[in-house]
């Protein structure tokens, strides 16, 4: 059953206001970057002018445990969806994502330090930002990404229980998250403030930390 978590998960996690790329400039090699199109998005604006396929490596790090303000969480399960409609859950969301000319879903499944906070991130490659807002708006209580159970004892509860869906855009990209508690239970604000911490950090550390380096270079992080 899904719940989603208002005044915590939406409203934190804003797809208008992606990570700046300032981090990412700082790693690039002292040769010139490209001309940059005009835009928010910059290359990431389009697949046209961002056209390296995305990898699971690229978009979910190579760590498999990171620390962010001391906070601990891991990665336990990847998954490079045969079709994008694999990845989804919902008729609308599914349709959407044909529309948009989905080619690529990959998916995620995080756990805190603790073992309290559970859940999935997809990434979808569309066609352009126009479509991915499609996708985006697509999103309700009943289309959101299929949550991707882990194989531990932790995240393999991924999908029981309520949680808090979203789906969010950065230029052609869809980024779709399902997070909950592991024992399945509505939070309450604290609990709902927790998930929405978690879902800022592991996307922060991970998802938009490429994307920046794609709005910036127009290619794949290396």
């Amino acid at each position: 059953m899904l719940g989603l978590l208002t005044g915590g998960l939406v409203m934190m996690y804003n797809a208008d206001e992606p990570v700046t790329a300032e981090t990412t400039a700082s790693r690039q090699t002292s040769a010139p970057l490209p001309s940059v199109p005009p835009g928010k998005y910059g290359f990431a604006a389009s697949r046209k002018t961002d056209p390296d396929p995305i990898t699971i490596k690229e978009m979910f790090g190579k760590r498999r445990k990171f620390t962010v303000s001391k906070r601990g969480y891991q990665m336990t399960i990847t998954s490079k969806d045969k079709k994008c409609t694999d990845g989804a859950l919902g008729d609308a969301l599914q349709k959407a994502l044909k529309s948009a000319k989905c080619t690529q879903f990959v998916r995620a499944s995080f756990r805190d330090k603790e073992g309290v906070v559970i859940g999935t991130i997809g990434v979808a490659n569309l066609s352009s930002e126009k479509q991915a807002a499609k996708v985006a708006k697509a999103g309700s209580s009943s289309n959101y990404v299929k949550p991707l159970p882990g194989k531990d004892e932790v995240t393999k509860q991924l999908g029981s229980g309520a949680g808090g869906a979203k789906i969010s855009t950065y230029g052609h990209y869809a980024i779709l998250v399902w997070f909950q508690r592991k024992d399945g239970t509505k939070p309450d604000s604290k609990g709902s403030k927790r998930i929405s911490q978690a879902i800022v950090d592991i996307t922060k550390a991970t998802v938009y930390e490429a994307l920046d380096n794609r709005a910036l270079t127009g290619s794949a992080l290396s």
